[in-house]
């Protein structure tokens, strides 16, 4: 989990780092200030930053009439059960079943369309570090732990199932003219309606803003394209028989996870990124090695497995690919922990040889003695022991959480931060001056605050007195309370932000106190941030270990296992 930094000592959020393993985090609230983007950020990062959080405040109360207008137990269910039809993980456990069945080709074409689509949106995360829309007034629908913890801007759900419907799309049109069937147009709408629900999905489940779908779905379109216009020719680069073409591939890869940015808090997008390159790695090297054996097709995609369900069968198809699956899992449990036992000593003699690379909210290896079993650290395919519990969720849509309330270390200070910007405006609006943020803010078409007669600090003076009006502004109150609800996922609780049809103040204390001491602050921010899950300690071995560990998992896929399935009497290179 994922909220507070790890920071190196010289880096400029030292007081923010995890404490030696064993010993419980101690908060330190008088360092969660409300410019921590600025205290911890290049300048011109933060300057882009801060031209785009007004468009995230500005369109999260409209985002809570939207949900509050279509939301119902049905449709939770719903969005809930297929957002995780656009998770890392579906696409994981799909992908190698592609290159087993021979359709090499689109498998490659997904992986890079989705690693090009989790490297760049990570990288943009972490790079802006965009909040999600304030919750409340949102309520957050979702079935994973861990994706609330990621900066908001952009989606990598949009990108992700952009990019592979369009892809789809494109190639069943392509295919038209000699499959000019109903199967070939349903097929095509069906990849039409899949994008379309994820997208608006993740608007309603609030857990993106327009923003964030928008430019998300954009990269999806634009990596598409790209893999369509260069993707053969990387192809025939990788499979030319150059070592140095697939050293150089590497390389270029490793660069790639290195120049990452690193974010202002602890956000797992960096681990995603870095699991999808060690992806794209093991697909080069396993693809290329298997192109050069006697069992690859000979005239047919490089590094295509040969394979024809009629002929194999389908109790021999299903058999190879649970022994595939198996073998993967095996390599992954076996792995990890072996490489969390070699690594460290070797880290310590390029820590002491100044050598390494450290890496913010990662603990150098000097720091600690043995890195304990945690199953935590991957949300791209997960330890076998959780499988059951992911069965479970999936058989079971409706019992997902419904949260309400700061989840991640940035909502935490995103509510810090338009709190005091509220305050700002208030004491500005009665003294006549101008806030003291005063980049381009979009204004919601709301009323005045419906307590101003009684002589509560004013927002600033809003047009449009509408219902929908009233409704918007009802919502902008919520924003910046930061008032935690969290249900128990057990007991399937779920939890409501619907405000009742009044005009009165339903988020409770909606104006903070104008006047605030020192000691009041550091109470109102300890009080957010000690309702925040404790981040576990992240160990500066862990990127290594992930590109070893799914470089082996995509080489496995592509190569390991085909190679398997032939020596054990489950291939067909002896059929063709």
């Amino acid at each position: 989990m994922c909220q507070q930094p790890d920071a190196p000592a010289s880096d400029a959020v030292g007081a923010h780092m995890a404490p030696p393993p064993g010993k419980e985090p101690k908060l330190d609230a008088g360092n969660k200030h409300h410019d921590h983007y600025a205290q911890n950020l290049p300048r011109w990062r933060n300057a882009l930053r801060n031209r785009l959080i007004p468009i995230v405040r500005w369109e999260t109360p409209w985002l809570a009439l939207l949900q509050d207008k279509v939301r119902s137990p049905a449709l939770d269910s719903y969005f809930a059960y297929t957002a995780n039809l656009g998770t890392h993980t579906f696409y994981m456990v799909f992908l190698p079943i592609l290159f087993w069945c021979g359709y090499t080709s689109i498998g490659r074409a997904t992986v890079f369309m989705l690693a090009a689509g989790v490297y760049g949106t990570g990288f943009l995360k972490d790079m802006l570090c965009l909040p999600r829309p304030l919750s409340p007034p949102l309520a957050r629908i979702s079935m994973s732990g861990s994706a609330a913890l990621e900066y908001g801007f952009p989606s990598s759900h949009s990108a992700n199932v952009v990019s592979v419907a369009f892809y789809a799309i494109y190639m069943l049109r392509q295919s038209a003219e000699q499959d000019n069937s109903s199967w070939n147009l349903g097929l095509q709408c069906f990849f039409y309606f899949f994008a379309l629900s994820i997208v608006a999905g993740r608007l309603y489940c609030g857990m993106h803003g327009f923003l964030d779908v928008i430019v998300g779905s954009i990269m999806g379109a634009l990596i598409t394209a790209v893999q369509l216009v260069y993707g053969d020719w990387i192809d025939s680069w990788i499979f030319s028989g150059s070592c140095m073409d697939i050293f150089i591939a590497t390389l270029v890869i490793c660069v790639l996870v290195r120049v990452h940015p690193e974010p202002a808090d602890d956000c797992p997008c960096y681990d995603d990124s870095v699991s999808f390159s060690g992806v794209v790695i093991g697909i080069n090297l396993g693809a290329w090695h298997y192109a050069q054996t006697a069992y690859a097709l000979k005239d047919a995609y490089p590094s295509s497995v040969p394979f024809d369900l009629q002929e194999m069968g389908l109790f021999k198809a299903t058999l190879r690919i649970l022994l595939g699956v198996v073998v993967i899992f095996v390599w992954r449990a076996t792995m990890k922990p072996a490489l969390f036992t070699i690594l460290p000593p070797i880290f310590r003699l390029l820590e002491q040889a100044r050598w390494n690379m450290p890496r913010a909210f990662f603990l150098n290896a000097s720091r600690y003695k043995s890195i304990k079993p945690f199953d935590d650290d991957d949300n791209l395919i997960p330890p076998a022991s959780e499988l059951p519990h992911m069965l479970k969720n999936l058989a079971h849509p409706r019992k997902r959480s419904v949260s309400v309330g700061p989840q991640s270390a940035a909502d935490a200070y995103e509510t810090l931060a338009y709190r005091n910007r509220r305050r700002r405006e208030s004491i500005n609006s009665l003294d006549g001056g101008v806030p003291e943020d005063g980049l381009w803010s979009p204004s919601s078409p709301t009323l005045d605050p419906p307590n101003a007669e009684k002589g509560e600090p004013l927002l600033g003076t809003r047009l449009l007195p509408t219902p929908m009006a009233s409704r918007v502004h009802s919502y902008e109150q919520m924003m910046g309370t930061g008032k935690v609800v969290q249900p128990d996922d057990d007991k399937n609780a779920t939890t409501t932000t619907t405000p009742p049809h009044s005009d009165t103040d339903v988020a409770g204390d909606v104006y903070p106190p104008l006047s605030h001491t020192p000691t009041e602050e550091e109470n109102e921010k300890r009080e957010i941030f000690m309702k925040l899950t404790k981040p576990r300690v992240r160990y500066d071995v862990e990127v290594v270990t992930k590109l070893i560990v799914y470089t082996g998992i995509a080489y496995i896929a592509v190569a390991g296992n085909p190679l398997l399935f032939e020596w054990v009497g489950l291939g067909m290179a002896s059929h063709v």
